[in-house]
């Protein structure tokens, strides 16, 4: 259900790369998340870096929403990249699993694709 990727860098440098891959991969990052700073500036000790960026490839989207307005509860995808170590690890819910809770036929290969394009941007930020 969820794809995970190890890194060496911290999950700072982890997230500029992200942000630096995404566009190359027609993918937009639509919003950042600092969980860690969210939960310390709500007084409560948390030593853990977790970034969560939700990225977004519209094209796609407007297919998957197309057929099925409900999957807008699943959307944007969302990478993970927290705390491990000295480094990193990316993480993202595999869309192609994701999307069989909708039952919606004829998304698999829409999903296969996201899906995969979500690992290569991963990669890519992991290296």
């Amino acid at each position: 259900m969820i794809h995970r990727i190890d890194s060496s860098k911290r999950p700072a440098e982890a997230g500029k790369a992200l942000e630096a891959a995404a566009p190359r991969h027609k993918f937009g990052v639509l919003a950042v998340h600092d969980l860690q700073a969210k939960i310390i500036d709500k007084g409560l000790d948390f030593d853990q870096a977790c970034l969560v960026y939700e990225v977004c490839n519209p094209q796609q989207a407007k297919r998957v929403l197309e057929a099925n307005l409900e999957i807008s509860t699943a959307l944007p995808c969302r990478i993970a990249i927290y705390q491990k170590g000295a480094g990193s690890t990316l993480a993202t819910l595999r869309p192609t699993m994701l999307l069989q809770m909708f039952g919606t036929p004829g998304l698999d290969p829409v999903a296969a694709e996201v899906e995969q394009t979500l690992i290569e941007m991963m990669e890519e930020a992991a290296a």
